[in-house]
């Protein structure tokens, strides 16, 4: 039986990698792990706080000057030092109720509210609202005690065949989205066409409104008589 020689400078059979090699490749991965898991630790666990939005007098007034025009809601924060809210008789005519609020006017709204001004924060985009939340957990709660949970949600708002759509597009915590069936099975669910006929809240909310539109860095809001 005749011997196949290998070629002068070729080893036999397979490579077999130092142990130096091995362990520069161990030490890589571990560091890779350790940076990965530094980085989820430090924006995840512990992410910084949101910089509350500062209106100046100026934007104050314009906020106040479109509050004033809904239900429910006072616009005194438009008023400066030393300066009173002048008393007036009340009158529908030539009333606007058209309301166009900026993505900064409605975070500068949040920041009002000391307990929220760092935790919350309201993005606008094309028929969509976004919303960020901070939660610092109890120091006693199980296994997460003394981090902070974050949640993202959002929101499509629109009108189309005259009423309003509201659907919630999904809810992540720490980035992770939620299962549908965890939030009820409610994710893109006009929630107005589901629940509006029920009375209540959501039909109160659709029969108020002329007309909702969310574009980039705005929500525009049309009140009905």
């Amino acid at each position: 039986m005749s011997r196949t020689n290998n070629p002068p400078g070729v080893s036999k059979g397979p490579s077999r990698i130092s142990g130096l090699k091995l362990f520069l490749i161990i030490t890589g991965v571990g560091l890779c792990a350790l940076l990965i898991t530094f980085v989820l630790v430090r924006y995840l666990l512990f992410p910084k706080e949101f910089v509350p939005t500062s209106l100046d007098l100026k934007e104050q007034r314009q906020l106040a000057a479109k509050l004033q025009r809904l239900p429910n809601i006072e616009g005194n924060i438009a008023l400066g030092p030393g300066e009173r809210l002048e008393p007036e008789p009340y009158s529908e005519t030539g009333a606007n109720r058209e309301i166009v609020f900026s993505e900064r006017e409605l975070n500068g709204l949040i920041a009002q509210d000391p307990e929220l001004a760092h935790r919350f924060a309201i993005d606008l985009a094309d028929d969509l609202a976004s919303a960020r939340l901070l939660i610092p957990l109890d120091p006693d709660f199980p296994l997460l005690g003394g981090k902070t949970l974050q949640i993202r949600a959002g929101l499509e708002l629109a009108y189309a065949r005259g009423r309003p759509v509201v659907k919630l597009k999904g809810v992540s915590v720490w980035g992770v989205p939620l299962p549908n069936a965890w939030l009820g099975n409610l994710k893109n669910v006009d929630l107005i066409g589901e629940f509006g006929e029920q009375g209540g809240f959501w039909s109160g909310f659709a029969a108020g409104i002329e007309e909702i539109r969310v574009r980039d860095g705005h929500l525009l809001l049309r009140l009905k008589e």
